[in-house]
C-alpha cells in the first residue's frame, strides 16, 4: 500500500495529538451491517439481559482495566444493582499504567468520566466512537490536559481505549439503549488495574500509588454497594459518596465542605475495610523485598509482533500486548525504582540485569583469593519474574520479548547489555431518571 507524504503527515499528527478521527482506513474486522448506529444487540446478549432480570434500556456502567486489557459493561438488575453483563478484551490502549498528564504523553485516562449522549460519535472514522469526557473536573484542577482521548473501533491508540469494530458495535449499542431508557449520565471507571490488597502491594512503590489510592475508594464503594458511587471534585481531588452539610457545594479546586459518608454507607465499609487489611498484610509479605516492573509500550507490542505482521498492510492496526505478561517482578535490591518509572524504564532494567550477570559470573580477585567470592555462583542466574502475580507463580526473566531498538534512539551502551536477559447514583438510594 503507497501513501503519499500527505498521508504520512495525517497519521504522524493524530499519534500527536489522540484519537482524532483522521484515520479514513481504520478498520478492524468490520462487521456488515446495514446500519451500525442503530444495530440492535445480538440475540445472546438480549437473552443474558433477561436472565439476569435486567430491562433492555437499563443503566449501564463501564469499567476498564489497563493492566488486564478489560473493559466491562455493567447493567441494572430491576433491584437497582448492576451486575456485569459483558466483558470485552482490549484490543489497544497506549502508554502505561498512569494517569494521563498532558496532550501528547500517549496515556489513557484512568479516573471516574460521566459519558452524555453528547459524547457518542456515530461519524467516527474509527467505525464507531465514545469520548471518554477527558479531561474531566479533577483533571481540570490539576493543570491535565488532552484532547479526542476515546473509546473507538479499529484497534489502533494514540492515547484512548481502542476495541475492535465488532466489540465497539456492541458497547456503543448497550450506551445507546440506556439513553433511550432515560440514563442521563453514564459513569465510565478507567482503572489501572483490579485495586485486590494483592495488586495494590504489588504495585506499592509506583510512583501514582497515591492517585490509586484515591481511585480505590470509589473502586472499593461499588464492589460494596453494586452501584455507581457519586462523584465529586474538591480541593483538586476526588471525593465518593459525600454528603455535604447545610446544602453547600462541592467546587473543585476549592477546599471541600464540611461532609460526611452516610451511615449505612460507613458500617457497610467498615466491614469491607477490615477484610481488606488483612489481605494486604497476607500480600505485603508475599511481595516482600520485591518490586515490580510496569512494562512499556514498546515491550506489549512485542508480544503481539506476529499478529502485527501478519496485517502490515492495514496502517492503523496496532494492537498491544497483555502488561501483566510482559511485567514482572524483580528484586528491589537491584534497582532502583525511579528508574522503573523512567520513560526509558525498559534500558534501566536491561542495564541492571547486565551489571548483575557481570557481577555474579566474573570472578572477582581479592588480596590472597584469585577465584571467585566464596559462596557466589560461578554463572548468573536469571532473577525470579511473575508472570500471573495472582497466582503467585514465576517465570525468568528470559521469557520477557523485548523490542527491536528505536533506530532514532542512541546505539545502545554494550554488545553485553544488549544480550543480557531483560529484568527488567449512591447505593442507599433508588436509581431513578434525571
Amino acid at each position: 500500500m503507497r501513501l503519499t507524504s500527505t498521508a504520512l503527515l495525517l497519521v504522524f499528527a493524530a499519534a500527536l495529538a489522540g484519537c482524532n478521527d483522521t484515520l479514513e482506513s481504520a478498520t478492524y474486522d468490520t462487521p456488515k451491517v446495514a446500519n451500525k448506529v442503530e444495530q440492535p444487540l445480538p440475540g445472546r446478549i438480549l437473552a443474558e439481559i433477561q436472565k439476569k432480570g435486567m430491562e433492555r434500556n437499563s443503566p449501564i456502567m463501564l469499567r476498564i482495566f489497563k493492566e488486564e486489557g478489560k473493559l466491562e459493561v455493567w447493567k441494572a438488575k430491576t433491584n437497582n444493582r448492576f451486575d456485569m453483563i459483558a466483558s470485552y478484551d482490549i484490543c489497544a490502549w497506549s502508554g502505561r499504567l498512569g494517569p494521563k498528564i498532558k496532550e501528547g504523553d500517549r496515556q489513557a485516562p484512568e479516573g471516574f468520566y460521566p459519558l452524555t449522549p453528547y459524547h457518542l460519535n456515530p461519524n467516527s472514522k474509527y467505525f464507531l466512537a465514545i469520548n471518554t469526557g477527558f479531561p474531566n473536573r479533577y483533571d481540570q484542577a490539576n493543570g491535565r490536559s488532552g484532547t479526542n482521548l476515546m473509546i473507538h473501533g479499529a484497534c489502533s491508540s494514540s492515547g484512548c481505549y481502542s476495541m475492535t469494530d465488532a466489540q465497539i458495535l456492541e458497547i456503543y449499542a448497550f450506551a445507546r439503549d440506556a439513553f433511550k431508557g432515560g440514563q442521563t449520565s453514564i459513569q465510565l471507571q478507567a482503572f489501572p488495574f483490579r485495586m485486590t490488597a494483592e495488586n495494590m502491594a504489588r504495585h506499592r512503590h509506583s510512583q501514582h500509588i497515591e492517585f490509586w489510592k484515591m481511585l480505590k475508594v470509589g473502586y472499593d464503594q461499588f464492589e460494596v454497594t453494586k452501584r455507581p458511587p457519586d462523584v465529586n471534585v474538591c480541593e483538586k481531588k476526588y471525593v465518593f459518596n459525600q454528603v455535604a452539610a447545610d446544602g453547600k457545594s462541592f467546587s473543585a479546586q476549592a477546599a471541600c465542605p464540611p461532609m460526611s459518608t452516610p451511615p449505612a454507607l460507613e458500617m457497610a465499609m467498615a466491614g469491607y475495610n477490615a477484610a481488606y487489611d488483612k489481605a494486604y498484610d497476607k500480600a505485603m509479605k508475599k511481595f516482600d523485598g520485591k518490586i515490580w516492573y510496569d512494562p512499556t509500550e514498546a515491550e506489549r507490542k512485542a508480544l503481539v509482533a506476529d499478529l502485527r505482521r501478519s496485517r502490515a498492510q492495514d496502517l492503523a492496526f496496532a494492537p498491544t500486548g497483555s502488561a501483566l505478561k510482559a511485567g514482572k517482578l524483580l528484586d528491589i535490591d537491584d534497582v532502583d525504582p525511579a528508574a522503573l518509572n523512567a520513560p526509558d524504564g525498559a534500558a534501566a532494567v536491561n542495564r541492571m540485569a547486565s551489571n548483575k550477570a557481570t557481577l555474579t559470573a566474573a570472578p572477582m580477585s581479592t588480596p590472597g583469593n584469585a577465584g571467585p567470592v566464596a559462596g557466589q555462583p560461578a554463572t548468573a542466574q536469571a532473577a525470579p519474574a511473575a508472570t500471573a502475580p495472582q497466582a503467585g507463580e514465576t517465570q525468568t526473566a528470559s521469557n520477557i520479548p523485548v523490542p527491536q531498538p528505536n533506530p532514532l534512539a542512541p546505539p545502545p551502551q554494550t554488545a553485553a547489555a544488549a544480550e543480557a536477559p531483560a529484568k527488567k447514583k449512591p447505593f442507599w438510594m433508588l436509581w431513578q431518571s434525571e
